[in-house]
């Protein structure tokens, strides 16, 4: 009997610590703003979940503009989803441009949610262009490709550039911005005891869907 106590204990234990290390752990939101009040936004997640996220008091908006392969720089810091291909090579999804001041942000290769098998490299841009033409810039522009290789602390990845992969930089936003309509794309927002989220960090598409 007092075996099955202990043991009853032990298990609500264990699931009291699963439950708060749940709610810890950060939530990405990818969706559209539906409705403002105040700090607190109303989003329809990408697979159709309406979702409640207020704003830190403190919280940034940073938006995401369109770039072009041209502004992928080598010595620039960037980051790429990516999706595996054939033969063992990566296909990017996206490149993000970060700001000098956002270098080291995440370093590192590690998977990802944005689909099944992707993973999220964030690293230092060294060889631009490594096709036997000629740049990224110039490779992509006339309807080629092109490689980048992104070196981070524990190695380096190479991924593939195409016509089709998303280039985007920040710029800075204001809640202005989000408005019904807005898409947005939350890196870490964390889940409060009633379930909706608290994020210190919107990062909104300006004229495009944030690729992330």
């Amino acid at each position: 009997m007092i075996a099955r106590i202990m043991l009853s204990a032990t298990c609500a234990v264990v699931l009291l610590a699963a439950t708060a290390q749940a709610q810890d752990r950060p939530v990405r939101v990818r969706g559209t703003v539906e409705q403002v009040d105040g700090a607190v936004l109303t989003v329809k997640s990408r697979a159709g979940e309406m979702l409640k996220v207020k704003m830190a008091d403190d919280a940034k908006v940073v938006a995401l503009v369109k770039a072009s392969p041209a502004d992928i720089k080598p010595g620039s810091y960037v980051g790429s989803t990516a999706m595996p291909e054939e033969g063992g090579t990566w296909k990017a999804v996206e490149v993000h441009i970060f700001p000098e001041s956002m270098r080291g942000t995440g370093e590192g290769d590690r998977p990802y949610d944005y689909k099944p098998k992707s993973t999220m490299t964030n690293g230092t841009v060294g060889n631009v262009g490594t096709t036997t033409t000629g740049t990224v810039g110039s490779e992509v522009a006339k309807g080629g490709g092109a490689t980048l290789t992104l070196r981070y602390k524990e190695g380096e990845k190479k991924i593939d550039v195409t016509p089709e992969t998303v280039i985007v930089m920040y710029a800075a936003g204001s809640v202005d911005e989000l408005k019904p309509g807005a898409m947005i794309y939350i890196p870490a927002a964390t889940k409060q005891a009633d379930g909706s989220l608290m994020t210190g960090r919107v990062n909104v598409g300006r004229g495009i869907a944030p690729p992330m």
